[in-house]
């Protein structure tokens, strides 16, 4: 196939998909709103804000840049924390919110910190997942029921929507069964946009059997009109605020859409630039601060239907965007007949895949992380969406804290007549040298256990049978070291040298090796003593020259 006629077929492609997913997007553009206490159009202008701004800035050929369940529930939560006032202020808060957020976004990208999501760990992400999963589906009861939701937090909800079992409407919940059944038979076949076909099947049964006039209640009308952007008129106290909720929202959101933006990089062998989605991302959330819309993000599922649907390029979401905008052009006043317990049917199907405890089994399977996967999830339903988060990432801060402040020291010895040094607890065949002592820590060195680190291994020095007249310390977990490890450092060589004991440094990197020899200079320039040496290579190489510096007797 020649490259005009193949690009001509990638294109077809893109807009087949692009057709596939605009099924996709709206309803659940819809939905998100609902989750976010906002009305329809504020999900709907973030599509269109979202798409637009990633497929011309974005990188993912993949990624489908809207609403998400996360960004939803997370903005709720942060209104909810912000005092009262009127709709229009509210509202007002909300834009400086998602323009903020957005801010937050265009700094990381002029100071290129595309690996800002390293500071939640997956465990972390997963578990927070699973738990919001749990508060969105619980949320939906009191739409699907058509009682009153009660106040508090999710905890008291269940228990408050059990209270008034004797008033639930079995038509809702019976109709948010039927929808829930019929997307989730519609999930095998990707190219059928299932939540539009939903949406048309419970206008059509709403209609047919009278819900409204059962209890059943409506979605209601949707405006979509747009106005100038206008900037948000707050107080200083208010943005400053909304500035700490931007931070934990901006973590949030880049942690989600790179997560599901390199997955499917990885899956296909695409190249990916977080500095550059960072921009996107940024532009988008300005931009749908600016319409009064919800914040924007790459969201696993509708990226994941994206490219089961065949996509090959961002085209697919700019043509996702322009049906849409037909769609909203024609059809969209039907979508306000919708029936409430649909809405909530779409909204758990798009969580579904969320509250899978697979993506958690492999955590206990290794024994490794399960107390933060645990306590994202409780976090999430003990303290609310942004509290809960924090706790759970404080935690995982905490105990990274705990097991780097434990001082781990291998000593080392030569595997048979190789080259390689190697850890003597596990390796029989490993044999230690006469005269000499290796010791390897294997935490990096810093403040929190620079101190016990070194303090053990002077006492592995002293505590050494049998003849030693050199030391070799290897650095290797440590690429660059902070003032108090280099002070340790320092307060060790001087021990070793006071013992009479000749002591190189090795596996120095760069950066540790540069502020060594400004720290240690005044003992390298020594002469006549033990020998102190510094050595950017491997341990193999120190031991020969301490052998060349300090000649056996």
């Amino acid at each position: 196939m020649s490259t005009s006629a193949a690009t001509q077929t990638n294109r077809w492609q893109d807009v087949s998909a692009g057709l596939s997913i605009a099924g996709l997007l709206l309803p659940e553009a819809v939905a998100y709103a609902s989750i976010g206490n906002l009305a329809p159009q504020a999900g709907i202008l973030a599509l269109f804000a979202g798409l637009l701004c990633y497929g011309v800035l974005g990188t993912s050929r993949f990624a489908i840049v809207s609403a998400t369940s996360s960004s939803a529930a997370v903005l709720a939560a942060a209104m909810a924390s912000m005092p009262g006032g009127t709709a229009g202020h509210r509202l007002m808060l909300m834009a400086g919110l998602v323009m903020l957020t957005g801010g937050f976004f265009l700094l990381a990208w002029v100071a290129r910190l595309g690996s800002v999501t390293q500071f939640i760990a997956k465990p972390v992400l997963r578990g927070f997942s699973f738990g919001l999963a749990m508060v969105i589906i619980v949320k939906q009861l009191p739409g699907v029921l058509g009682v009153q939701p009660p106040q508090g937090d999710v905890l008291h909800l269940v228990p408050g929507v059990l209270a008034q079992a004797g008033q639930w409407n079995g038509r809702g919940a019976a109709l948010c069964a039927a929808a829930l059944l019929l997307l989730f038979l519609l999930r095998r076949a990707q190219r059928w946009p299932a939540g539009l076909i939903v949406i048309a099947l419970g206008i059509g049964a709403g209609r047919w059997l009278d819900l409204p006039g059962h209890g059943v209640a409506l979605v209601g009308a949707i405006d979509v009109s747009l106005a100038m952007p206008v900037l948000p008129r707050l107080t200083q106290a208010e943005w400053t605020r909304l500035a700490e909720l931007a931070f934990a929202l901006a973590l949030i959101l880049y942690a989600e859409s790179y997560g599901a933006i390199r997955s499917f990089a990885l899956k296909h062998g695409d190249p990916v630039a977080p500095e550059r989605d960072l921009l996107a991302l940024g532009m988008a959330n300005v931009l749908a601060g600016l319409l009064q819309a919800m914040p924007v993000g790459a969201g696993y599922s509708a990226t994941s239907a994206n490219e089961a649907a065949g996509a090959t390029s961002r085209l697919a979401g700019l043509v996702a965007a322009a049906v849409v905008g037909v769609i909203v052009l024609t059809l969209l006043p039907l979508v306000a007949f919708t029936p409430v317990p649909v809405l909530a049917a779409v909204v758990i199907h798009a969580v579904s895949h969320t509250l899978n405890p697979v993506a958690l089994q492999p955590y206990f399977a290794w024994r490794r992380d399960r107390l933060l996967v645990l306590a994202a999830i409780a976090g999430v339903l003990l303290f609310g969406v942004l509290d809960g988060l924090l706790v759970a990432i404080a935690i995982s801060l905490l105990l990274m804290l705990r097991r780097l402040s434990r001082p781990g020291m291998s000593v080392l010895g030569r595997l048979g007549e190789s080259h390689d040094y190697v850890k003597l607890a596990l390796h029989r065949n490993a044999r230690a040298q006469p005269e000499l002592l290796i010791l390897r820590l294997d935490e990096p060195l810093f403040f929190v256990n620079a101190e016990r680190s070194l303090h053990l291994a002077r006492a592995l020095v002293e505590e050494r049978t049998g003849p030693l007249r050199k030391v070799i310390l290897s650095l290797e977990e440590s690429p660059d070291l902070d003032g108090s490890s280099v002070e340790a450092l320092r307060d060790f060589a001087a021990f070793v040298r006071q013992q009479g004991l000749s002591l190189a440094l090795a596996r120095l990197k760069e950066p540790a090796y540069t502020v060594l020899q400004l720290a240690l200079g005044d003992m390298l320039a020594v002469q006549g003593g033990p020998a102190l040496l510094l050595s950017e290579l491997s341990v193999a190489e120190a031991v020969r020259l301490l052998d060349a510096a300090a000649p056996e007797k």
